[in-house]
C-alpha cells in the first residue's frame, strides 16, 4: 500500500519506475478522499472519473517520454475558485453552485500537461473572502491537527487535503495571506509567487489590482518548489509578469545560502501578537543565527501603511463578481460585496496608485536585506465558526489576525509559510519568510536550510 505522506518527488520517483501505476495512485487517493472528506470538508467536488483517465492517459506515454513530465503520476487538487473545463466550479458560492467553465485557468492547464492527476476541487469561502474556509456553499473546512479548529482560508480545503494525506499538493490562491494562512494552520509549506510569476489567463487580466495570485501548498520546500515551476511563467499579453529565473526554483532547494543580512518583524499596531506565536519566531531566529546568518529586528509596520489599500481592494475585487441573488450570499462576503460597491471608479484607482506608492517605500526600505522574517499569523488557528461574529466589522476586524502576510500582496513580493513549531494544546505555527522583488529562488533556498536545521516531515496529524 501507497504511503499517504509520501512526497510528490518521491511519489513521482516511484510512478517512473514502476513500483506503482498511476491507476494505483489515484485509486488509493480517491480512497482516502472518500473516507476522510466527510470529517474534513476538504473537497467540495470530487472527480474521480477525471482522476482515472488522467491515469489511464498517463499510462499510455511511452517511457522515454514519462521523465520531460515533472509532475508525472503525482495527484493534486485545485482550489473551486480555479476555472475548470467541464468541471463544476461554484467559487464557494450559491450564485455558482452549478457553473462549469469552458475553459481551464491556465496554471490549471499546465498542471495536467505535467503528468498529475487531479482528485477535485477543493473547499473555500465564498468568493475566497474569508481568511478561514466557512460561510457560502462549500462545508468548512477542518484542521487535521485538531478538527474544531480552523484549517484556515481561503485556500483551507487545499490545505486540509494536504495536511491529512489527501495528495501530496495542492493549488491555492492568495488575496492577502490565503495560500500563507492555511498553511500556518495545517503545518504546511506555502508559497505566494512573485507578482506576475504565474498567469491569471483566460479568466482575468489582473486579480484585485495585482493583489491575489495563486501558488502551492505542500508538504515539504522541494514539492512547493517543484509544483511553482510548473505553475510559473506568463501567458501573452499578460499586464504583469516576473522576469523568468535563472534556474528552476526546484534547485534552489539544494543550495546553502552564504552569510545572509535577514530582517525580522515581530509586531503589528493592528493587533497584539500571541505569546506562544512570538515565542516559536524567536525560536526560529535562533536557529537562522545558529546556521550563521545576521537577523536584524527592525521598525518597520507595513500593515499599517496599507490597511486602507487592502481592505478597498478586496471589497472591490469581490464586488466584481456579478451576482443573481445577493439575498443567499454569506452575510460576511455580502458586507464586502455591498462595500466594494459603494466605492467609486476614482477611489478605486486612487487605491490602486497608494498601493503602488507605498509598496516602494517598503521594498526600498528592505533592500539592504536578504529576505524579512516574521510570523505568519499574529496568532494561532481559532475554533471554526468564532472568528468576528460581527459580519458588518469583519472586514475591519479580520486584518489583524493577517497583519503579517496582506502587505505582501501589495508589494507583489514573494513569500513563503513553513512550519515552525506548535502551541501546547498541539496547534501549528508558521514562519513566515518574504523575499526580494521576483525572488523566489532566494526564499526557497533559506526555507530548504530551516527545513533542514528543524526538520518537521515525520510529524503527521492525528487522523485514523
Amino acid at each position: 500500500m501507497l504511503d499517504p505522506y509520501l512526497s510528490a518527488s518521491e511519489l513521482r520517483e516511484m510512478v517512473l519506475r514502476k513500483q506503482v501505476r498511476p491507476r494505483e495512485v489515484a485509486e488509493f487517493f480517491l480512497a482516502r478522499v472518500e473516507r476522510l472528506n466527510p470529517r474534513l470538508g476538504a473537497f467540495m467536488t470530487v472527480t474521480a472519473d477525471r482522476a482515472l483517465e488522467d491515469a489511464a492517459r498517463l499510462e499510455r506515454i511511452a517511457d522515454s517520454d514519462r521523465a520531460a513530465m515533472p509532475l508525472f503520476g503525482v495527484a493534486y487538487s485545485l482550489k473551486d475558485l480555479t476555472w475548470t473545463k467541464g468541471i463544476r466550479t461554484t467559487l464557494g458560492s450559491k450564485n455558482y453552485e452549478n457553473y462549469v467553465p469552458r475553459a481551464d485557468q491556465e496554471y490549471a492547464a499546465r498542471l495536467a500537461a505535467a503528468g498529475g492527476i487531479l482528485l477535485g476541487k477543493t473547499t473555500t469561502p465564498e468568493f475566497g473572502g474569508r481568511p478561514t474556509t466557512e460561510g457560502g456553499l462549500c462545508p468548512a473546512a477542518h484542521n487535521p491537527w485538531n478538527l474544531e479548529f480552523t484549517a484556515g482560508g481561503s485556500s483551507g480545503g487545499a490545505a486540509s487535503a494536504v495536511a491529512a494525506g489527501l495528495g501530496p499538493i495542492a493549488e491555492g490562491s492568495d488575496g492577502g495571506g490565503s495560500i500563507r494562512i492555511p498553511a500556518a494552520c495545517c503545518g504546511l509549506v506555502g508559497i505566494k509567487p512573485a507578482r506576475g510569476r504565474v498567469s491569471n489567463a483566460p479568466v482575468m487580466g489582473e486579480g484585485w489590482g495585482g493583489f491575489a495570485t495563486n501558488g502551492p501548498l505542500a508538504r515539504c520546500v522541494r514539492d512547493a518548489a517543484m509544483m511553482l515551476d510548473v505553475m510559473a511563467g506568463a501567458a501573452d499579453g499578460d499586464p504583469y509578469w516576473a522576469p523568468p529565473p535563472a534556474a528552476p526554483f526546484a534547485s534552489a532547494v539544494n543550495q546553502r545560502p552564504r552569510k545572509l543580512r535577514l530582517a525580522a518583524i515581530s509586531a503589528s499596531s493592528l493587533a497584539p501578537v500571541d505569546t506562544e506565536v512570538l515565542d516559536a519566531f524567536e525560536t526560529a531566529c535562533a536557529a537562522f543565527r545558529a546556521m550563521g546568518h545576521t537577523v536584524e529586528p527592525i521598525a518597520l509596520d507595513p500593515a499599517a501603511s496599507l490597511l486602507d489599500v487592502a481592505r478597498n481592494l478586496i471589497c472591490a475585487g469581490i464586488s466584481s463578481i456579478p451576482l443573481k441573488d445577493l439575498s443567499v450570499v454569506d452575510p460576511v462576503v455580502r458586507s464586502f460585496w455591498e462595500r466594494g460597491r459603494a466605492l467609486s471608479a476614482a477611489e478605486y484607482i486612487g487605491t490602486v496608485a497608494r498601493m503602488h506608492n507605498t509598496s516602494r517605500e517598503i521594498v526600498r526600505a528592505l533592500l539592504p536585506y536578504d529576505a524579512l522574517l516574521s510570523p505568519t499569523l499574529t496568532r494561532p488557528p481559532m475554533r471554526l465558526g468564532t472568528m468576528f461574529a460581527d459580519a458588518a466589522k469583519y472586514a475591519d476586524d479580520l486584518f489583524g489576525w493577517i497583519a503579517f502576510t496582506f502587505p505582501f500582496n501589495a508589494t507583489g513580493q514573494p513569500a513563503i509559510a513553513l512550519p515552525n513549531g506548535f502551541t501546547k494544546s498541539g496547534l501549528p505555527i508558521g514562519l513566515q519568510i518574504v523575499g526580494r522583488p521576483a525572488d523566489e529562488s532566494g526564499i526557497i533556498a533559506i526555507a530548504a536550510a530551516f527545513e533542514e536545521a528543524r526538520p518537521w516531515s515525520n510529524q503527521y496529524p492525528p487522523l485514523n
